[in-house]
This record gives structure tokens, sequence and C-alpha cells, in this order.
């Protein structure tokens, strides 16, 4: 990834899971175990093309596909609670934490993520990364989750900054298509870090 495209931008938006903090193989194992004990199936593929979710709506697309009723609160909480019995398996994805601490105190930063907002502080704080960030919109504030625009919208307004003027770092299609449909423009951090790791 070239940074000069982050000429012109006026506040960094950045997606959490998969994008600053190497946590995916810890959310899929956390989903496989709540799987174990409520009767379902989660693969690795189905994990990934759910990638930005909300847990209550992956619960609610398990629902669907398998045929069962759980109750999405109930689990995707559980689902949290497995994840942060293993948060000191995360890693921080090293070359997209750079550019947080390269622009700090320069321009606005926020974090948006389909995490609940507990799960989501408790993971920045263990990267060192939440008193870096300066707006952090969850799961938990706001009621249409990524692929649309609210997450994204809602951390530009709480930056004081028009979406246009925002440069989205992701992950995941879900979260390609939030920053698109937010006006914003966006990176895909994959092969920056998969080439630099």
């Amino acid at each position: 990834m070239d940074l000069q495209q982050l000429d012109g931008s006026q506040a960094l938006i950045f997606d959490v899971d998969g994008t600053l903090a190497d946590s995916m193989p810890v959310h899929l194992k956390a989903w496989q175990k709540v799987g174990t004990e409520n009767g379902f199936y989660y693969s690795r593929e189905d994990f990934y093309h759910n990638a930005g979710m909300s847990g209550q709506a992956v619960v609610r697309v398990i629902n669907e596909q398998q045929g069962l009723n759980l109750n999405p609160e109930e689990v995707a909480q559980a689902k949290e609670a497995a994840f942060l019995e293993k948060l000191e398996e995360v890693r921080p994805i090293e070359p997209v934490v750079a550019i947080v601490e390269n622009y700090h105190g320069k321009i606005p930063i926020a974090a948006g993520t389909g995490s609940f907002r507990h799960v989501a502080v408790k993971t920045l704080k263990y990267l060192g990364l939440y008193n870096k960030i300066d707006v952090l919109v969850s799961a938990d504030d706001v009621e249409n989750h990524k692929p649309a625009p609210d997450t994204f919208l809602q951390c530009a307004q709480y930056l004081n900054v028009k979406p246009e003027a925002c440069m989205v770092f992701e992950d995941a299609e879900l979260g390609f298509q939030a920053a698109a449909n937010a006006g914003m423009h966006y990176i895909d951090v994959r092969p920056f870090y998969e080439n630099k790791m």
C-alpha cells in the first residue's frame, strides 16, 4: 500500500478485526466453540464470507441456513466471551498499526467495527491503541451494520469530517461495500500486510 494515497484525507477510519488486530483466527475458534455448545456448524468459509457482520447478524444467518432458532443476542455474547478468553492470542497487524502511530495527533482517527463495544475496547486496549483512536463506533452504536454505511457515516459525523474526506482501512468485502456506500475512499489492507508480515 502506498501511503501517498492518504494525501488529501482529512480523517482515517479503521476496521478493528483483521485490519488493526490479527484476531480473525481467534474469532473463528470462538465461533466454532460456541457452535459445538449450541449445535451448529460454522466453517472457515462461512466465517470469512460473513466477515464484517455483527455477531447477531451471523447468528440470524446460521438460523436461516441450518433451520435453527438460536437467540442471536445470547449466542453472539457467548461467542464474544469465548473470544475474550483467548485475547492473549491476538497480535497487532504491524503495518496497519504503524499508520495509526504515524497519524495519531495529526488528523482525526476513528475505529468502525461490527464487534460489541466492550470487545472492541478490550482489543484496542490490549494492542495499546485505544488512546490513539479519537472515536469508536461499534455494533452497539448503529442499527444497520456493514455493508450498510451507518458505522462509517457515524464515525465521520463524530469526527466532524465529510464522508468523502475519509479514508477507510478494511479487510472484508462487507466493509468495502460499507465504505463505498458511505461515499468514502477505502484501502484493502490484506495485500499490504500479507506481503509484509
